[in-house]
């Protein structure tokens, strides 16, 4: 009798998190709607709508996988303020690339209402491409290494993860990141876009660097599974 009694218990906390998954869509798709359209001064903006779309819509769906299976690691996630982080320039760095990619959304926006860009339409399409991969990556990450917080910090009982993408790159969330801030710019369809991402890259590395400072210090073994693992951001190349 036990066994319904589990699947009914599931049951009822999968449909608790629907309306909040769903009131987050909708919170979300408002929230970036304004930060593009008002500066682009038109709804007429198909790049933006099929970006707002699959941005939007595959963080939801990812919040909601891992509100089910770990939800621990949805609490670590949300522990992004700078007074979170223990590692002392990821107190500046997590201010300076939330104002870089606000300041990309709305270049890529006033770009689109000035007509400064001319992108073939294939070219957003493959930004949203991107956008998706760079999605993919973070969920494949974060199954991997349930301790994947926002805060460069140590965790109770955490451990040096050397699976999965990890067994390939030190930091497959920055490599998710990458993809999307690459992305992005091609998806809004804006060449001037690609100028904020070519200023994030200095700060990326920059990041890495002090949080494997930081690691190496606090975290055991992760000295080790630098000398293994050699490549931090993209395989092969660096």
């Amino acid at each position: 009798m036990t066994q319904p009694s589990n699947i009914l218990s599931g049951s009822v906390s999968i449909k608790s998190l629907i309306i909040p998954t769903l009131s987050g869509f909708l919170l979300g798709v408002i929230a970036l709607g304004a930060v593009l359209f008002l500066p682009a001064w038109t709804l007429a903006y198909w790049q933006a709508w099929v970006f707002i779309i699959v941005f939007i819509g595959l963080v939801s769906l990812s919040g909601l996988y891992f509100s089910i299976k770990d939800p621990a690691l949805i609490e670590r996630r949300k522990n992004i303020e700078p007074a979170a982080q223990k590692s002392t320039g990821g107190k500046f760095n997590i201010i300076y690339v939330y104002l870089e990619l606000l300041a990309m959304l709305v270049l890529c926006a006033l770009d689109h209402h000035f007509g400064w860009s001319q992108m073939p339409a294939f070219l957003c399409i493959i930004g949203d491409g991107l956008v998706v991969l760079a999605n993919v990556i973070w969920y494949v990450s974060k199954k991997e290494n349930s301790f994947a917080g926002s805060a460069i910090k140590i965790y109770e009982d955490q451990k040096v993860i050397t699976t999965g993408p990890y067994a390939l790159v030190r930091h497959p969330n920055y490599m998710g990141d990458l993809f999307l801030v690459f992305g992005v710019p091609l998806a809004l369809g804006s060449w001037w876009g690609l100028v904020i991402f070519a200023l994030l890259i200095p700060m990326m590395i920059w990041m890495i660097h002090d949080e494997e400072k930081f690691l190496k210090k606090e975290l055991p073994g992760y000295v080790e599974y630098t000398q293994n693992v050699h490549y931090r951001l993209v395989p092969y190349l660096w």
